[in-house]
């Protein structure tokens, strides 16, 4: 049997990486054995394209390399991590994946849609999450987080308002689009109401809808 593949989503600033460490805390402490990644990165080959993909220096770079880094990187992150996890009957859990690319690439970045998807398709073999969670935020409040943060902003961080005014409309486009993987999270509420919305989600969308109460305590 195997494992669930949870992957979070969200703007800038919206608090994925301290509700993906506390998602895989519960799911541990449940007895579920669990796999943490992020992208760009989660490999030794992905982790060298991360440093140019989000490196503010690199200014200059094309649409359609940026496309092709991430799918990239990706490519590497499902047949070394992902898919082996998973086969393990491992339960991977990853900070964004192909939404992001669909939606900092296409939405924000105007690159063609259904190019990007082909693509990430390529990259990725079809495989898909079983369960999305969007960390909703806007972009004002996105920025101001990552203010209060003490290191430099990426690249990506760094592209206008504009921009991220339309990754979040991106995002909310393609929760639309498939109501039945994703949830919409409001991440402007506290870290400990959003994580306890997240969990109570995972036990009525994974545990009960998918048969595996023996993951239950």
């Amino acid at each position: 049997m195997k494992g669930w593949f949870i992957t979070l989503e969200g703007p800038e600033g919206a608090g994925k990486s301290t509700q993906i460490a506390r998602l895989r805390d519960y799911l541990l402490r449940r007895g579920i054995p669990v796999v943490l990644t992020r992208e760009p990165g989660g490999t030794a080959v992905g982790d060298r394209i991360r440093e140019i993909l989000l490196d503010p220096r690199v200014s200059e770079m094309a649409l359609s390399t940026e496309v092709l880094l991430y799918a990239a990187s990706r490519a590497q992150l499902v047949e070394e991590v992902i898919r082996p996890s998973l086969n393990e009957a491992k339960t991977v859990l990853c900070d964004r994946y192909v939404d992001s690319s669909i939606v900092y690439q296409a939405f924000g970045g105007n690159a063609k849609r259904n190019e990007v998807v082909e693509v990430n398709r390529m990259a990725t073999g079809g495989l898909m999450p079983d369960r999305t969670y969007l960390l909703d935020l806007s972009p004002e409040e996105g920025d101001k987080r990552l203010k209060g943060r003490d290191r430099r902003k990426d690249r990506m961080e760094l592209k206008g308002k504009e921009f991220h005014r339309k990754v979040r409309e991106g995002f909310i486009r393609l929760a639309e689009e498939e109501p039945e993987r994703f949830c919409l999270v409001n991440a402007a509420l506290s870290p400990d109401e959003v994580s306890d919305y997240i969990i109570r989600d995972l036990e009525n969308h994974i545990f009960k809808s998918r048969g595996r109460e023996d993951h239950k305590g």
